[in-house]
């Protein structure tokens, strides 16, 4: 998000050929796109480390 949102904003050039009728630099589409991609993140490794809690650690090491 750090790299990400500015490199949005430096590439607007490229973005309002894209867009119609929204200006690339629309603080609700910038915030909308960051929450979505967060929560997917969040999601992406919530998942599996739930998944992973369910496992006895001494099963797990014994296994290896």
């Amino acid at each position: 998000m750090v790299i990400g949102l500015p490199g949005a904003l430096a590439l607007t050039r490229i973005l309002k050929s894209v867009l119609v009728q929204v200006s690339p630099a629309d603080p609700a589409s910038l915030v909308t796109a960051t929450l979505v991609l967060s929560a997917a993140a969040v999601l992406g490794c919530l998942i599996p480390a739930r998944r992973a809690m369910r496992v006895d650690p001494i099963v797990a090491l014994y296994r290896e």
